[in-house]
């Protein structure tokens, strides 16, 4: 038995990460600025993007993306329910509809065979979220929204570094979003990027992420700015600092290393827990690469006499965090009593949330961290399977 709780999330931070800060701390200026100019084009780079903007979140970059491509009431958005509030919650702020659609069993992702189905007049993007880092199926959906004339914009918070059929995750869709939240693959503590190809979006976000001040604001306190601004639009307060940006230039370094670890993690957790059938492994794809920012374990119900709730109370026993990914919004009170949701609108999606389980996988695990992992899922296992 362990003698610490190993908590189900921890950030990579080194000495990196607090010389990039105190660079910033000591040079006076700490809000946006070169840093984060330099942050933006470095990411770019990597997944392969012509523009980055960095904002203050993943939810704030979603938010800016459907704005950008002008959004709005009444208009309709189709995306998964098996994600986090931000995905739905930003179409909300423009009162516009989120259209669900349930999803594929074995990857958690939108299932795009029926995507079409739900297209309408009002239909006007496509958000697919690219579930624990694997990829969704991105061909399908562009050929989708191509016919009927949709924006695709691409909730890839868990999908840093992925790639889909050879393509960087960042550098297919109209506009791809990341978030850099403390547990997310590369952290600034909160922070967020919107990436795209497209100049006209990419200057809309920038101008709306800082109230709508005509670009490159914050010069206006520098050597090279000047005094004079204009609003040209109605904007928000989403900018990153430069403080959150040095954070991001540090561990963009590092993030190739940190996919390493956890892909070995995965490796090792599917080798022992394929052996057991009360358990369903996640699978990866063979012409994609998975970011593994999570490890998606199932219980199968049948084989086990206790439930996802006591296999996780069982696990804290054995002072091993985890966590559960994701109570479907449409079973959350606002969506349900918004538009009359039940639990079994969306079968599959409710079905595989009462089953799952989401592991520690990070690079700062040890390797007995990932053994004492393995041994208590299995010893779960073992203790309650059914007779």
């Amino acid at each position: 038995m362990r003698e610490e709780f190993l908590p189900f999330a921890l950030p990579d931070i080194g000495e990196s990460e607090i010389s990039g800060v105190d660079t910033v701390l000591r040079s006076g200026w700490i809000t946006t600025g070169k840093v984060t100019r330099l942050f933006e084009d470095k990411f770019a780079e990597k997944v392969g993007a012509k523009y980055a903007v960095a904002v203050n979140s993943g939810t704030a970059a979603m938010h800016l993306a459907l704005e950008a491509v002008g959004l709005e009431c009444d208009d309709e958005v189709i995306t998964s329910p098996y994600t986090f509030a931000a995905t739905a919650e930003v179409i909300r702020y423009f009162n516009a509809r989120p259209i669900f659609v349930d999803i594929d069993s074995s990857s958690f992702n939108i299932r795009t065979d029926i995507i079409e189905s739900q297209i309408t007049e009002k239909t006007r993007v496509i958000i697919p979220v690219h579930v624990g880092g694997l990829s969704s199926e991105l061909d399908s959906i562009h050929e989708i929204a191509k016919a009927h004339n949709l924006v695709v914009i691409e909730d890839a918070a868990h999908a840093l570094p992925a790639n889909y059929k050879g393509r960087m995750i960042g550098s297919i869709g109209d506009l791809t979003c990341f978030s850099f939240y403390a547990t997310k693959p590369i952290t600034t503590g909160e922070g967020g990027m919107i990436c795209t190809n497209n100049e006209a979006w990419a200057k809309r976000c920038q101008i709306m992420a800082l109230h709508g001040i005509s670009q490159d604001a914050w010069k206006r306190y520098s050597r090279e700015g000047s005094w004079y601004y204009e609003i040209i639009a109605p904007g928000f307060k989403y900018n990153l600092t430069d403080i959150a940006a040095a954070m991001g230039v540090a561990q963009l370094k590092k993030t190739d290393r940190m996919l390493r670890r956890r892909r070995e993690i995965a490796y090792r957790y599917n080798r022992i827990f394929q052996e057991y059938s009360e358990l369903q492994i996640p699978h990866d794809q063979k012409d994609c690469q998975h970011s593994w920012h999570l490890y998606m374990l199932r219980l199968n119900h049948g084989r086990l006499c206790i439930d996802r709730s006591k296999f996780i109370e069982e696990l804290y026993k054995r002072k091993i965090g985890a966590s559960v990914h994701f109570i479907p919004l449409h079973i959350h009170p606002y969506y349900r009593e918004t538009y009359d949701y039940k639990a079994r609108d969306y079968p599959v999606a409710y079905r595989e949330y009462l089953r799952e389980i989401s592991l520690p996988i990070y690079s700062k695990m040890s390797d007995r961290d990932i053994q004492d992992v393995i041994e208590a899922v299995v010893g779960i296992v073992k203790k309650f399977k059914s007779k």
